[in-house]
């Protein structure tokens, strides 16, 4: 049974919502302010977060972004704000979905089964294999004929973008510009070095080659 924490300071509203979505067979957890949100996160499991804007002590904006700190769970924000500017903010601060106040409570539960099944399939998509290669986008670790690569963060998000996407060809500023998050200069002794680390680390467990080197261009992922 999936579990929804609703996050909204008005008692009859919140009761509303409890009610119907249980009534719809979740199970839910009420709050009605936005104080100690990331410590219920921590403790309890939830596929979902229903969120209002106007909430005493915290508002739902400095909540949203509590939640999303911690975690990727769906957050629906439900407020009497229906100005598109604050819809777009939202949304791009991390929010999944916006629901305008008075909402239906049909369209309410549709929103929510939508965003859950969404959730839940994202979850389910989290092992990436080739070949040998493992990669749990969840655990943040890359497996190579069962045994764990040791890696720094960095050859970890490098060798999880071969790994994501097996057709692209990354030139060096492509990679360097989307993981250490800086303007790529044209200095290639970072990256080598990188790739040099990474592919030592593979031929440790595999006999196989995984970078294959494009040149003039870039690298991917050897067919």
């Amino acid at each position: 049974m999936e579990k929804i924490l609703i996050i909204e300071d008005e008692k009859d509203v919140n009761r509303l919502l409890a009610q119907t979505l249980q009534d719809a067979g979740y199970e839910t957890f009420s709050v009605y302010n936005g104080l100690g949100i990331v410590k219920i996160l921590e403790e309890k499991q939830f596929e979902m977060v229903l969120l209002d804007l106007m909430l005493p002590y915290k508002s739902g904006d400095e909540v949203l972004k509590d939640i999303r700190r911690i975690s990727d769970i769906p957050v629906i924000v439900i407020s009497a704000k229906d100005m598109v500017r604050t819809k777009v903010d939202l949304l791009s601060a991390g929010a999944d979905d916006y629901i305008t106040k008075p909402f239906d409570l049909e369209e309410m539960l549709a929103r929510t089964a939508s965003n859950i099944r969404r959730y839940n399939s994202k979850n389910t998509a989290k092992l990436i294999t080739y070949k040998e290669i493992t990669l749990d986008e969840e655990a943040k670790t890359i497996t190579a004929n069962g045994e764990a690569l040791s890696l720094t963060a960095k050859e970890y998000q490098m060798f999880s973008l071969f790994i994501r996407y097996p057709n692209k060809v990354f030139s060096k500023s492509n990679l360097y510009e989307t993981i250490w998050q800086e303007e790529y200069i044209g200095d290639d002794n970072v990256i080598k070095t990188h790739i040099s680390n990474i592919r030592n680390k593979l031929k440790a467990h595999s006999s196989q080659e995984y970078i294959e080197t494009v040149w003039g261009l870039g690298y991917r992922l050897a067919k």
